[in-house]
């Protein structure tokens, strides 16, 4: 196994764990068992707030209207899609690559995980300003926009190289 496929694989076991971490803690923290249950939460800062709110859909709560098959299909094509990312990772070569890839593998796992255990992700963190709001997100879904960033980014610099 490769150095570069090293680091990838630990990013991803990073990201895993401290989505996984951060999950446990504020559902204790809240008071928050399950899907059932939606914590009001605290501010943090006036733009920035810690709730405890369950996404049974995709990002952005993108088809969360189905019924309770929606997870374990979202379960599958993620899982499809990290193998497809591991394969890749297998061949990649450069650290922003793998870190890269690395991160995305690492939050589609966490948020795979949470739909296994309840049929829901976890979400928990909240950016507003004034009446305009970002939908809550998590850890995971973090290492997914900036593994994505860092792919882009990637590609980009990889492209001019070569033309």
């Amino acid at each position: 196994m490769s150095k570069t496929v090293k680091q990838g694989l630990l990013i991803a076991a990073l990201v895993i764990l401290l989505d996984q971490i951060s999950k446990i803690w504020l559902m204790d923290y809240l008071g928050v068992a399950g899907p059932d249950q939606r914590a009001a939460g605290f501010p943090v800062t006036g733009f920035f707030d810690i709730v405890g709110v369950w996404n049974k859909g995709v990002s952005f709560s993108l088809f969360s209207n189905h019924d309770g098959s929606g997870a374990w299909i979202l379960s599958l094509v993620a899982l499809v899609i990290t193998g497809a990312m591991l394969v890749w990772l297998w061949r990649a070569q450069g650290l922003r690559l793998a870190l890269g890839l690395g991160m995305v593998i690492g939050g589609a796992l966490g948020n795979v995980i949470d739909r296994v255990r309840f049929g829901a992700v976890f979400d928990f963190l909240f950016f507003y300003y004034q009446q305009y709001s970002w939908p809550a997100f998590n850890i995971a879904d973090t290492g997914i926009s900036v593994g994505v960033g860092l792919l882009l980014i990637d590609s980009l610099l990889d492209s001019r190289r070569k033309g």
